[in-house]
C-alpha cells in the first residue's frame, strides 16, 4: 500500500536490496582476505604457505571486486596480496586501480596517503635505478594526507638522496626518527649523510 501511494516501483526496490546485499558479501569477502593477509605475514610461516595464503587472500579480493568494483579497500587488499606472490607489477597495477577516480572517492585522507606510500614502495622495489620522481610526488603527497607515517618519510629521504637533494633526504630521515626513533634505517641512513 505504502509503495503504491508514493508511486516506488518494486523494480527499484529490488535493485537497492540486491545492492545491500552485494554490499555486504563484498565486505564479507574483504575480511576474510585481509584475515588471510595478516595470517600470510606472520614470520613463522614458510614461502609456500605465505604464497599460498595470500593466493586466498587474492581471490577474496577478486570475489569483492567483482561485488563493489568501486571500493579502494577490495583493490589494495589485491595489491597487498599480489605483492606477497612476488607479482609487483599486477600489484602495482592495482594500486593505480585503488588510485584512480572512480576508486579513491572510497578512500579517507590518511588511507589514500597509505596507498600512496605502498605505490612509491613497490615502484622504488621495482626500479631502483630508474627515476624516481614519480615516487617523490607519491612520497610527498602520502605524508601530507598521514603526517604519522615514519615508514614515508624514511622512503622519501631514499629518494630524495637518490635525486642527489641531500639536504631534504637528511630532512625526511630526521621527520622519520621523530616519529619513531627506533627505525634503524633511517638512523643509519642520516647517520651516513652525516659523516
Amino acid at each position: 500500500m505504502f509503495l503504491a501511494m508514493h508511486n516506488i516501483p518494486q523494480k527499484f526496490l529490488s535493485k537497492l536490496r540486491y545492492r545491500n546485499r552485494a554490499d555486504l558479501q563484498a565486505k564479507r569477502h574483504f575480511v576474510i582476505g585481509a584475515q588471510l593477509i595478516a595470517q600470510a605475514r606472520s614470520p613463522t610461516n614458510s614461502r609456500s604457505t605465505t604464497t599460498s595464503l595470500a593466493k586466498q587472500a587474492e581471490d577474496e579480493a577478486n570475489k569483492a571486486i567483482s561485488l563493489d568494483p568501486k571500493d579502494a579497500a577490495s583493490h589494495i587488499l589485491k595489491a597487498l596480496s599480489l605483492d606477497l606472490q612476488g607479482f609487483r607489477t599486477s600489484a602495482l597495477e592495482s594500486i593505480n586501480v585503488a588510485l584512480s577516480p572512480l576508486a579513491v572517492k572510497s578512500l579517507s585522507a590518511s588511507e589514500k596517503g597509505d596507498a600512496l606510500f605502498k605505490r612509491a614502495e613497490l615502484a622504488m622495489g621495482m626500479n631502483r635505478r630508474g627515476r624516481v620522481e614519480p615516487a617523490i610526488q607519491d612520497l610527498t603527497e602520502a605524508v601530507k594526507l598521514n603526517k604519522d607515517n615514519a615508514k614515508a618519510f624514511c622512503l622519501l629521504g631514499e629518494c630524495y638522496e637518490a635525486n642527489k637533494m641531500i639536504a631534504e633526504a637528511k630532512d625526511a630521515y630526521e621527520e622519520a626518527l621523530r616519529l619513531q626513533p627506533e627505525l634503524a634505517s633511517a638512523k643509519e641512513k642520516l647517520d651516513l649523510l652525516r659523516s
